[in-house]
């Protein structure tokens, strides 16, 4: 059996590092927001014949010097992203494209007629208020989430043994949540310093994910303790020793599972999915380290601090 409770010290270091130096990145780099926060277009197009590649198009439009651009290849078209949400900026768009696809599918007999090889399919806008708004309702949707979490748990373990009151289950859940969300959004805060990554909607889904999946692993882990107490003969530190172990080989199995699948998407798939596929990768595997090597050994030592509080 790992003496995991028993090295609580260690794990929970790692856990203190990390959250550090996470914070340390998102208070001194900051997020590199998109347009779905800042404001910006979203151009949808097709070309037709022989179609230009995402780097023929991004340096088809370098003289329009639009800011944040973003070209994202689909089965049959190709999505922009820019900064600029204005009508003579996107005809200025139009018009580079159209010269791209007429470049790229030249008429080859003299008076022959051109196909059309270029359409606009859909076009969006959104203003700097809606990003705004978009902002704040991101910000409080993670909050309202994280908040309902430990709610909930607190009355699932409403009825748990003693010694632990059932809210602090809720409690070390919620710490533990911040913890893994606070690591992902650190995570982003150097994908955008370094590589350029910009926190779309796709980000408040990673987070939102990492949190549910980190919160499912954690019930785990606290239900098989709660299930242990009543019939344990030892002390509260080694019941929670042996309930991790229990449930150890379920939580690394499960968690290696989505691991290898998110790992085949991030260096296998498009351009437009790895990044939201890295960082679940990074968010879920300390989900699962803050389920076992943080949750419940805070729990362990909140129930010795109140020990030597009541002696």
């Amino acid at each position: 059996m790992y003496k995991i409770i028993q090295k609580r010290k260690i794990w929970i270091g790692i856990s203190i590092v990390l959250l550090t130096a996470s914070i340390v990145m998102i208070s001194m780099w900051g997020l590199k927001m998109g347009i779905d926060f800042t404001g910006g277009s979203l151009l949808e197009a097709k070309f037709s014949g022989t179609e230009p590649t995402v780097v023929e198009v991004q340096d088809s439009l370098k003289d329009l010097q639009l800011n944040s651009l973003s070209v994202q290849p689909t089965e049959d078209s190709v999505i922009l992203r820019f900064q600029e949400n204005s009508e003579e900026t996107h005809q200025k768009v139009l018009a580079t494209l159209r010269a791209l696809a007429k470049e790229k599918n030249p008429v080859q007999a003299a008076g022959s007629t051109a196909v059309t090889n270029f359409e606009e399919l859909s076009f969006n806008s959104i203003g700097p208020s809606i990003g705004k708004e978009l902002q704040r309702k991101a910000v409080s949707s993670i909050i309202l989430v994280l908040l309902a979490i430990s709610l909930y748990i607190a009355y699932a373990f409403r009825k748990v043994s003693k010694p632990i009151e059932s809210w602090k289950y809720g409690i070390v859940t919620l710490v533990a949540l911040f913890h893994d969300a606070i690591i992902t959004i650190g995570f982003y805060a150097f994908l955008g310093k370094f590589f350029g990554v910009e926190v779309n909607t796709s980000f408040i889904a990673a987070v939102l994910t990492v949190i549910g999946f980190s919160v499912h692993d954690t019930i785990v882990v606290f239900d098989r303790i709660r299930e242990n107490l009543p019939k344990s003969t030892t002390d509260f530190e080694n019941t929670v020793n042996v309930s991790i172990n229990q449930t150890l080989t379920r939580s690394i199995n499960t968690t290696l599972t989505v691991l290898i699948v998110l790992a085949c998407v991030t260096f296998l798939g498009g351009m437009s999915i790895k990044y939201f596929a890295m960082s679940l990768l990074v968010g879920i595997f300390f989900g699962t380290y803050s389920s076992i090597f943080l949750a419940s050994p805070l729990l362990v030592v909140w129930e010795h601090f109140r020990k030597r509080k009541n002696q």
